[in-house]
């Protein structure tokens, strides 16, 4: 294309964005004009379900979690692990032992000293049966953090977490565990105010002054407005933080979306269900919208406890009516890669097992023989899905796709981001859209999700055998044998019992102007720290 036509395929873009109607909520976001202008504003996304580190499940709620709270490393601007509050460690020559060593002179923002004892409560607060942390699972490589967590031993002082000094912090593993340090950096296992919660219990994100060990402090957050950052005065690295004040915009429309970033009343689009599809076409020659290949998987989960997807071959024959190619094209557009496994391409010695791919006519046959004939007596389907015109028109396709292959009908159920997860978490849906992306680049981010016990399985699904693989896969030294137990797991995942379906493996979608906006690295994780984010030349 030569740039011609690339200059009209803008303007065209421009008045078809404009046109689009700007909904109510958006004069919302746009927020008092009392407010001091904020030096960056991201549009993140839905409204977070929390800001407390045991609670977030979501990329747009940890982006924010993580500007607020630190762990022992941080992400950097490609995704990698760097040191955070501990500012070197130790590892063991066996790998099952790290010392960390945290900075001498660490304060919370309120002033007041930072220790090792302070990543010892965090770390055990995710791990209390009470918590119901539904990351705690991310701790299992941890000596005995497993039995401590499911309630089979009380004393934590058994569990291979301690303090060897104010400032040093001893971690035993069952074994080597090539990810750890990506794992310091998750949010979830961030550093929080052991005071303030022990003293205003689920209600201390709702206090004044909340004392942050990241980046950033909570100036405030208004519900269906904007989450304020500043800058935290106390945080160890504040000379490298580039933005004083951030504003966090949330919504759900893409419309809005992006007629708040034509405006200038954002500066950068993060969440890629804000960019409508029919639009992507366009999008995809501009300079300021950047596309990716993405660590992450949209599937969907099927409830196992409800009739009739307790049989397998029913689960199976959903999977196999389904086209993905047909998606990616007509749908989605932005050159995702159609996905009949879990695990993303591009993890070093691993390769996913085939998967089942489109194929009708054996699907119409297993329906047959699991007492549905052409889909007669198959009871409607409760398809369930987060409100987005991207995960709708993707519903609409399924729901054609097994009416059309199997004769079964669906009925869809659209739901607002906290009252979609909740129903999903209870198990009050028969299918789900669903998504999961990976922490660190290895099998096990993924995988893990569906073990038995795991708070994220969401699917009623229990297999021994696939237990069994992931705890041997999880205690192989040598790397080929470690990455083919996990390949056995995900064919029982995903050819055998098939409690989920996979349909594509993302790509990211962003829009910023890069000759306006430093510090965004790409990487396929989409890890852009904020504190590393900021404008060159004033809002146009």
């Amino acid at each position: 294309m030569d740039a011609g036509e690339k200059r009209e395929t803008q303007m065209t873009w421009r008045a078809q964005t404009l046109a689009l109607p700007i909904l109510a909520a958006v004069a919302t976001a746009c927020g008092p004009m009392s407010l001091p202008p904020a030096d960056l504003v991201i549009i993140n996304g839905k409204e977070p379900e929390s800001l407390d580190p045991v609670i977030i499940n979501g990329q747009a709620d940890g982006r924010i979690v993580s500007s607020l709270f630190e762990g022992l490393t941080r992400r950097n601007g490609v995704g990698k692990p760097e040191p955070g509050l501990a500012e070197q460690w130790r590892i063991s020559e066996d790998g099952r032992e790290y010392r960390f060593y945290l900075r001498e002179g660490l304060r919370w923002s309120d002033g007041s000293a930072l220790t090792a004892e302070d990543v010892l409560y965090s770390w055990r607060r995710v791990l209390e049966p009470a918590s119901a942390c539904e990351y705690a699972g991310i701790l299992y490589c941890v000596r005995q953090a497993k039995a401590f967590h499911r309630g089979e031993i009380a004393d934590f002082g058994k569990v291979g977490i301690r303090t060897e000094s104010p400032l040093t912090l001893v971690v035993s593993l069952n074994q080597a565990t090539p990810y750890f340090l990506d794992i310091c950096a998750f949010p979830t296992l961030a550093a929080v105010p052991q005071k303030l919660i022990e003293r205003h219990g689920d209600r201390w994100l709702l206090q004044s002054g909340v004392p942050v060990s990241g980046a950033y402090a909570l100036d405030f957050w208004r519900l269906n407005d904007r989450v304020r950052l500043a800058k935290n005065p106390n945080y160890w690295d504040r000379d490298n933080v580039v933005s004083d004040i951030v504003d966090i915009l949330p919504t759900s429309h893409p419309g809005a979306a992006l007629n708040l970033y034509e405006t200038g009343a954002a500066d950068i689009i993060w969440d890629r269900e804000l960019i409508p599809t029919e639009l992507v076409r366009l999008l995809r020659h501009r300079s300021d919208f950047h596309l990716a290949d993405f660590f992450g998987t949209y599937f969907l989960r099927i409830n196992i406890d409800q009739v009739p997807f307790q049989d397998s071959r029913v689960r199976r024959a959903l999977a196999l009516s389904i086209r993905r190619q047909r998606i990616v094209e007509k749908i989605t557009g932005a050159g995702e890669r159609i996905a009949r496994h879990l695990v993303p391409p591009g993890v070093p010695g691993y390769e996913s097992p085939a998967g089942l791919a489109y194929d009708p006519e054996a699907a119409r046959e297993l329906l047959k023989d699991a007492g549905f004939p052409n889909g007669k007596g198959f009871p409607p389907v409760d398809y369930l899905f987060n409100s987005s015109k991207l995960n709708e028109q993707i519903a609409v396709e399924i729901q054609s796709m097994w009416r059309e292959n199997l004769g079964v009908k669906t009925n869809l159920r659209q739901l607002e981001w906290k009252a979609y997860l909740q129903d999903q978490r209870e198990l009050r849906y028969g299918v789900s859209r669903s998504s999961w992306l990976g922490d660190y680049l290895d099998p096990q981010t993924f995988l893990e999700v569906f073990a038995s016990h795991n708070g994220n399985n969401r699917t009623g699904w229990k297999h021994a055998a696939y237990d069994a693989f992931l705890e041997q896969a999880n205690s192989a030294i040598a790397v080929p044998t470690r990455m083919r137990r996990f390949r056995q797991a995900e064919a029982i995942l995903v050819e055998r019992e098939v409690p989920i379906i996979p349909l594509y493996f993302y790509a990211t979608m962003e829009c910023y102007d890069p000759n306006r906006i430093i510090g965004i690295q790409p990487n396929a994780r989409a890890e852009h720290p904020i504190r590393l984010i900021g404008r060159v030349f004033p809002s146009h």
